[in-house]
């Protein structure tokens, strides 16, 4: 993937909101940021992607279009390889990047266009009919840069061809040159491959910008998808998230991703994990836990994963690919129940708490798309212990299965958490445990509340934490400390409050300028009238993590409760997150689900009183 120069989401709307009245006279329609549509539909039901770095410079390299053509029909290319590769993944669909800047500008389909390498043979094409005939999609990476134009010391771009053709000098080496023609292929492609699914491209060109060519793709392809590396460029579908290391634990790299849902998200990470996106020539060993663990633990927040393996020329993965390759195959399908049609649990369509358990346990869990009472813990770090305790998020639990054997497992439910026992059959990488549950329980419906706030910025009042819309947030407009008060209209039973932060940030400190936005120090208060509040009946700090956060309070029975913000995690470095908070939800629990502890006796389950 590589450096890419940035064009700050405040730029791009500039130059929209410049653009529209010229737009409107003289061009289509500006295209609209749309955060969900129906063409996103199969991408959101999808887990995972196969991310294909493949171009002339793949090892061992050619600089003639025609050489590197040869080589790869001579050495037996197939499109179905891919696409049975990637279904070994549980991919649903692939990403082709052969139009790379790193890779020799290489356009792997005849085109009509001169300017870099274009093939007779039209691989593109032939790997749209292989995945369409298995129900994959595809998608084409477009590159939006020329500053490698001379890799390797040789000039891969024809300024002279392609003004020749355009009838005019256009300097391919620029970036305006470069993107008046790579706009041409868009166009090129849009009308010879009707059944694409999209375009993946690598950051923004002016020149597409100024000529209006999202609205175009828009217009002539309204089904097909546009994704954007990086950065969360309004009017594209998905925003894919580099791959980033450093997290703890290694496979949290949810951890990295800066992208609030409901806003389709990818994350695109290398197999192996080191080294270059494409095949440069080794065989490099891919780490099975870590692949695995960031493929469910994305999975258990709603991300999609696009997995880049290095084809060679002939387009087989190296051994060690093809291998982790055929071991994924046969461990996915044991618990892809537990991640195909579900959703992340924790976040904007509930399930139970994710992160950091008991006992140095640490993973994700995912709740199914049909049936909201079927749950999945992915424990990926098992506890030092034989039990595992989860927050339960207001569900009750009704019974706990190991999903691979069916073998029904003891549990207890009190104060907020469930805690299963006599867990044996650990899995070095994702022990999944199936939980059943009654829906939620002692949640007081937020339609009964209202809320206000000390401070709030325009757009963003504090009533959007009661709406359960993930698009609509409480935002303290950069002051702390900042207040959201709930009224509960009558005097109610209060044992804690569930937060749902704004997914806006990392979660954790990357740089100086790049820390979590959520909150630090906080007071719980409780009032009889709105006025008199007394001392805080809990206070403390939360953790800088991902997910539904608990604030638990002495039994108690008030009409008003108020949640304080004294700091937040982002440090003054960090200009853009300091003192900044977004809220998307707030919900107050009454009563803790469940009491008492259920055991199967290998046969119905049973309650026994809790001690």
């Amino acid at each position: 993937m590589g450096h890419r120069s940035r064009r700050r989401l405040g730029a791009w709307l500039a130059a929209v909101l410049s653009a529209v009245v010229t737009l409107a006279l003289t061009g289509p329609t500006p295209a609209r940021a749309e955060v969900t549509n129906p063409r996103q539909q199969w991408l959101r039901q999808s887990q995972a992607g196969l991310f294909l770095h493949w171009g002339m410079r793949t090892s061992p390299g050619y600089t003639s279009c025609s050489a590197w053509e040869k080589a790869v029909t001579d050495g037996g290319w197939d499109a179905g390889y891919w696409v049975a590769e990637a279904k070994k993944l549980h991919a649903s669909y692939l990403v082709l990047a052969s139009f790379h800047s790193r890779l020799g500008y290489a356009r792997a389909w005849p085109s009509a266009i001169p300017g870099s390498c274009s093939t007779k043979r039209d691989f593109l094409g032939e790997l749209i009919d292989a995945a369409k005939a298995q129900g994959l999609k595809v998608m084409l990476y477009m590159t939006d840069d020329p500053q490698w134009h001379a890799e390797g010391g040789h000039e891969w771009l024809d300024s002279a061809a392609y003004s020749a053709h355009k009838g005019h000098d256009v300097d391919l080496t620029t970036r305006d040159g470069f993107g008046e023609y790579s706009y041409d292929n868009f166009v090129e492609v849009m009308r010879k491959y009707p059944e694409l699914s999209g375009f993946w491209i690598d950051n923004d060109n002016d020149y597409w910008i100024d000529h209006g060519l999202y609205e175009k793709i828009r217009a002539d392809r309204p089904d097909w998808l546009l994704s954007n590396n990086n950065e969360d460029t309004p009017i594209m579908d998905t925003v894919s998230n580099e791959q980033k290391t450093g997290m703890t634990p290694a496979y949290d790299y949810p951890q990295a991703i800066w992208t609030p849902q409901p806003r389709l998200t990818e994350a695109c990470f290398k197999l192996p994990s080191s080294g270059a996106w494409w095949y440069s020539g080794t065989d490099s060993a891919v780490d099975q836990g870590l692949t695995l663990g960031r493929l469910i633990s994305n999975s258990g927040s709603s991300v999609k994963s696009l997995m880049a393996e290095t084809a060679q020329v002939n387009g087989r993965f190296p051994g060690k690919q093809e291998a982790f390759n055929n071991y994924a195959k046969t461990y996915l399908d044991k618990i892809w129940g537990s991640l195909g049609g579900t959703e992340g649990g924790g976040y904007s369509y509930g399930g139970l708490q994710p992160g950091a358990w008991n006992d140095g346990a640490h993973g994700v869990t995912t709740v199914s798309t049909a049936d909201p009472d079927r749950h999945f813990v992915h424990v990926l770090t098992r506890p030092s212990g034989s039990t595992l305790t989860v927050r339960d998020n207001g569900y009750k639990a009704t019974g706990v299965t190991d999903y691979r054997t069916g073998k029904k497992l003891d549990f207890r439910q009190g104060d907020g958490r469930i805690t299963i026992s006599g867990i044996t059959d650990w899995d070095p990488y994702d022990t999944v445990l199936a939980v059943r549950t009654d829906g939620r329980q002692g949640i007081v419906p937020p339609g009964s509340l209202t809320a206000s706030a000390s401070v709030s910025a325009s757009g963003h009042p504090a009533s959007a934490v009661l709406d359960g819309d993930p698009q609509t947030y409480w935002d303290n407009n950069t002051t702390l400390p900042a207040s959201v008060t709930l009224d509960l209209r009558s005097a109610k039973s209060i044992r804690y409050l569930a937060v749902n932060q704004r997914e806006w940030s990392v979660s954790y400190a990357r740089s100086d300028t790049e820390q979590s936005a959520r909150i630090r120090d906080y007071q719980v208060h409780v009032s009889d009238n709105g006025r008199d509040w007394g001392s805080p009946v809990a206070s403390g700090t939360l953790p800088s993590a991902r997910g539904v956060r608990f604030i638990d309070i002495p039994a108690t029975t008030k009409r008003y409760v108020r949640l304080t913000v004294n700091s937040t995690w982002a440090a003054a470095t960090d200009t853009k997150r300091y003192r900044k908070l977004l809220l998307d939800e707030v919900r107050v629990g009454s009563a803790y689900p469940g009491s008492g502890r259920i055991t199967t006796d290998g046969g119905a389950p049973r309650i026994r009183a809790a001690r």
